[in-house]
């Protein structure tokens, strides 16, 4: 078992690790992304929230799979998820751009950026169909509504994937081995209030943010363009696998 004050420490530990973690690069990009191009600061928010409780999510499946059967993903699997967060962050970047250019999005309504990256897969499927003799005549599309829960969720989720680095795996690994499984769950736990903590406290900041600027069209058209360029360069950097030399934002 554990020693109480060791115990204590390394639930801190957790939380602090959960926090950090939420200020990670994709998150940033992310939730800026999300809630640029909203037309209320309510919206901004509650899809900005969206998104983390998919993250967290993921994190929750992955760190019990962890600690209740002592495992974790294959190591070649982290750079297929760092892949495709770095294929989200690019198509979210792109579409953000997008509105830099057609200001008066932001008076229609939301709109999905994860139909970019669905619908293009669909079409490329669907194209293959055809050259194999498929007869459906046009591409299947999803999302056509503009953004919704499920959309914002799944990048949530996507970018989750990405979340299992051997620090924090580690870590559960080394409560659930001395402590037992309750209190490597327990570790996972406040991990999860950590990165819950600081990605709220983004989503209000960034809603915030977005949303005084909504009255000043250049300000808001710099700021869209702001974000939309860090997400496009963050997309590239995990695509191309050069994140883990990413300077720490902890300092």
């Amino acid at each position: 078992m554990l020693d109480p004050v060791n115990f204590r420490l390394a639930l801190i530990s957790a939380a602090g690790l959960g926090f950090r973690h939420g200020f990670d690069y994709d998150h940033i990009a992310a939730i800026t992304d999300i809630t640029s191009v909203q037309s209320r600061a309510r919206d901004a928010m509650r899809y900005g929230l969206l998104y983390v409780t998919g993250h967290a999510t993921t994190v929750a499946v992955l760190g019990a799979a962890a600690i209740v059967f002592r495992v974790a993903l294959p190591a070649a699997s982290d750079r297929w998820a760092e892949r495709m967060v770095g294929i989200t962050l690019l198509l979210l970047g792109i579409y953000v751009l997008g509105t830099f250019f057609r200001p008066s999005t932001h008076s229609h309504g939301p709109r999905t950026r994860i139909t970019l990256l669905v619908n293009g897969a669909l079409w490329i499927y669907w194209r293959l169909s055809v050259l194999f003799g498929g007869t459906r005549v046009q591409a299947p599309q999803v999302f056509k509504d503009g953004y919704g829960t499920t959309s914002t969720f799944l990048v949530g989720v996507i970018h989750g994937l990405g979340a299992e680095t051997p620090t924090q795996i580690l870590l559960f690994l080394m409560l659930a081995n001395l402590g037992g499984t309750g209190p490597g769950l327990l570790g996972l736990l406040m991990f999860i209030v950590g990165l819950l903590a600081m990605n709220t406290l983004m989503c209000t900041s960034a809603a915030g943010l977005f949303s005084v600027t909504f009255a000043k069209p250049n300000a808001l058209r710099a700021l869209t363009l702001l974000t939309s360029v860090y997400s496009i360069i963050i997309g590239i950097v995990f695509l191309t696998g050069s994140a883990a030399r990413l300077p720490s934002l902890a300092g």
